[in-house]
């Protein structure tokens, strides 16, 4: 245990260091190059800005993963997925890409990850969910192929405000990274050095990412960092079917509730999209960060309010995990409507005493 707790401290500390020093070069580089940001009607930066923190991110994240962690179990596999997306990502901050070839990007990475032989990372049991508990080999993939690309793409969404989705993406990481290192075994132990390494990473980006921004992390980080979480989450619902775990069954509801934020923000922007007759990726300012600063709250405070309720959600979820899959959803559910009733109403409130102060 001492040496694997000196492996871990030695591997956040390189992905931090490799981080924290390719920030200022990559910045001097983006605006040599005019490789830059521009404001516009959906951000809320006011100033040209580079998208490239996440080359940091990767290569603190990447380096540290290879020299420290054991590449069993999947690991290997991560990687090559991590390897496509970061390229997909960094044409996307570079030059643009249509959503299509991301979808690709995904689906290749997700591909790699479920079908390579003798490892395959998958859902392969709802664990009591409606009823359900092992899946068919089809379903199995199906699920997991959504569960993937819905969950990278609620990170990538969530990344609307400075220093907002390193730091939701900190505080799930470090969930699971203490689940893992605890109860994960010779079997899932070793995404204990994943969800560090990406931790290490990601705090060496937020030195130059909190507001004022003086660097994005773009494309390039967030659907590295979001393809990292989802693999985290289905093996923290995977480790949850194996004897010995502290939330068994009800692992998968506890999931939800570790990743509570950014799967809020997206579910409640795509509804609201459909319901006004709109493609659910068409872009606005209707997301959970968007409201808040609405309220008057400044950009740090409303990073630190999110970073603040997913913790809480997060300490829910692991306490009343006994409650058994069926309730934790439906509080999770019900919670999910509360707020979103909230934020509209504050906001419908707000735009009632905007027209009455331009009318007086």
């Amino acid at each position: 245990m001492p040496v694997l707790g000196v492996k871990l401290v030695l591997s956040a500390l390189w992905s931090f260091l490799v981080a924290l020093f390719a920030v200022p070069s990559i910045i001097y580089i983006a605006h040599l190059k005019n490789m830059l940001d521009t404001p516009n009607v959906r951000t809320v930066h006011e100033s040209l800005t580079p998208r490239l923190g996440g080359v940091a991110i990767f290569a603190g994240f990447m380096s540290a993963l290879t020299i420290f962690a054991p590449l069993e179990n999947g690991i290997q596999q991560l990687l090559a997925g991590c390897i496509v997306l970061f390229f997909v990502g960094l044409k996307d901050d570079l030059v643009t890409i249509s959503v299509t070839k991301k979808f690709i990007g995904q689906l290749l990475a997700t591909g790699i990850i479920m079908v390579m032989p003798d490892i395959e990372i998958r859902i392969t049991s709802f664990q009591g969910i409606l009823g359900i508990h092992e899946l068919p080999m089809g379903v199995s993939y199906a699920i997991t192929f959504v569960a993937i690309v819905g969950i990278t793409n609620a990170i990538n969404l969530i990344d609307g405000l400075d220093g907002l989705a390193g730091t939701i993406v900190s505080i799930i990481s470090a969930t699971f990274g203490y689940y893992f290192l605890r109860y994960g075994g010779p079997s899932y132990g070793n995404y204990a050095y994943v969800a560090i390494c990406l931790i290490g990473g990601i705090v060496g980006f937020l030195r130059y990412n909190f507001h004022r921004a003086s660097i994005f992390m773009g494309d390039t980080g967030s659907l590295v960092c979001g393809f990292i979480v989802s693999v985290l989450t289905i093996q923290f619902v995977e480790m949850g079917a194996t004897t010995g775990q502290p939330f068994g069954a009800s692992s998968p509801s506890v999931a939800v509730g570790i990743l509570f934020v950014p799967l809020f923000d997206t579910l409640r922007v795509f509804i609201i999209r459909m319901l006004a007759g709109r493609s659910p990726f068409s872009p606005d300012k209707n997301h959970i960060h968007h409201r808040i600063l609405a309220m008057g709250f400044q950009q740090i405070s409303t990073v630190l309010l999110l970073g603040l309720l997913n913790v809480v959600v997060i300490l829910f979820v692991i306490n009343f995990a006994t409650l058994g899959n069926t309730l934790l959803i439906a509080a999770l559910v019900a919670f999910s409507v509360l707020l979103s009733v909230f934020l509209g109403v504050y906001h419908s409130r707000r735009g009632v005493q905007r027209r009455v102060a331009s009318q007086s």
